[in-house]
């Protein structure tokens, strides 16, 4: 055990680390800890730049996060924006249509969502809810599903070609650490309203999730708007690669004098290939 006088002795988290040695606490658990806050520190203050940058030269960024139910999208959302000013960031988090959007173009609730120049989007799902959830758990029909795939690389080029910059993020998530998460979700009071019967049915229909999870990246993968996978069951590395990516995109001002890497680790991060392995097969 630490003594009040370690404490007091401290000067440096190596003061520590010796210390721990001396008397053979293993500390491996709070260095992973305190090394993935100063990482995230000094990312954050690269997004806050990167921001600054952006809206400097009125782009418009759309950062789409997809994935299985506890992936850790919201997570990850909220390590991106936790700094970034507020007048020009915004989340959007839709609900399930209402019957009037259910009668037009499905695109349509989305195109008002999409940044304004100088703005970053952050989308905890996008539109791509019809490409997997809605034929999983049968929210569209048949004709409604193809119509939509047939449109979704026009829609997209239409975007990219009139200036919006798409990042599309698949975070990828073991069918094991998944249940580890619901089991979670639901024994914390603080979390326990993100668990719903369609999570459930997630695990119960995991192969389904799968086939239409490869559909919609054969399909929508393309050179102007690819997918990257974000292949990791540790949340803390998947923010901290997720962020990296972004910024390894944008040549903004003053980036070569970042405190920390800005390549993300390819172990995690990776375009789509059909040959890449994906830990939610």
């Amino acid at each position: 055990m630490f003594s009040a006088e370690d404490f007091l002795s401290l000067q440096s988290k190596e003061d520590l680390i010796e210390i721990a040695k001396k008397k053979g606490i293993k500390i491996s658990k709070v260095l992973n800890k305190v090394h993935y806050e100063e990482e995230l520190k000094k990312l954050q203050v690269e997004l806050v730049n990167l921001q600054q940058w952006i809206s400097k030269k009125q782009l418009r960024v759309a950062v789409i996060f997809e994935g299985r139910d506890a992936a850790g999208k919201g997570g990850a959302i909220r390590r991106f924006t936790e700094h970034l000013n507020p007048r020009s960031m915004r989340v959007v988090a839709l609900p399930k249509p209402t019957n009037i959007e259910k009668g037009q173009w499905y695109f349509k609730r989305y195109i008002k969502e999409l940044p304004i120049p100088g703005e970053i989007v952050f989308f905890d799902r996008s539109w791509y809810n019809r490409a997997v959830v809605e034929p999983v758990m049968g929210f569209c029909t048949s004709p409604e599903y193809k119509k939509y795939m047939a449109q979704v690389p026009d829609f997209e080029h239409l975007l990219y070609e009139d200036g919006v910059i798409i990042i599309k993020f698949w975070f990828s998530i073991s069918k094991d650490a998944q249940m580890k998460r619901f089991h979670k979700r639901l024994s914390n009071p603080l979390k326990v309203w993100k668990f719903s019967p369609i999570d459930q049915k997630g695990q119960e229909l995991w192969d389904d999730y799968t086939f239409y999870k490869e559909q919609m990246f054969s399909k929508t993968h393309t050179p102007y708007s690819p997918w990257i996978i974000v292949k990791t069951n540790n949340k803390k590395e998947a923010r901290l690669e997720s962020i990296r990516y972004v910024l390894s995109q944008f040549e903004y001002d003053d980036k070569e004098k970042a405190t920390t890497t800005l390549f993300p680790d390819p172990n995690i991060i990776s375009r789509y290939h059909r040959d890449v392995k994906q830990i939610d097969n």
